[in-house]
């Protein structure tokens, strides 16, 4: 499984659209509205880097209201929680 997080700039008064919007994309497991230097911070989990290559360049670049994205990519997931269990894919 391969994990992202992605950090969104988005137009100020699109934020809540954008947010319930990137949810129900497929890949997108979480969103969350933050403070600081970007406004949103989505958690992908998809299967392959082909996946998450056409979820951030295919569908987020159309999604209205979305004016940046900066992509990170997931090397080890350090939790108490099982999250292979809790987000399989």
């Amino acid at each position: 499984m391969v994990t992202s997080i992605i950090l969104l700039n988005v137009k100020r008064k699109k934020v809540n659209e954008v947010a319930e919007h990137l949810v129900s994309i497929s890949g997108i497991s979480e969103v969350y509205s933050v403070t600081g230097n970007y406004d949103l911070v989505a958690i992908a989990r998809v299967k392959t880097n082909d996946e998450l290559s056409d979820l951030v360049t295919g569908k987020l670049v159309k999604v209205d209201g979305v004016k940046k994205t900066d992509t990170m990519l997931a090397f080890k997931a350090y939790s108490k929680h099982d999250l292979e269990a809790m987000f399989s894919v």
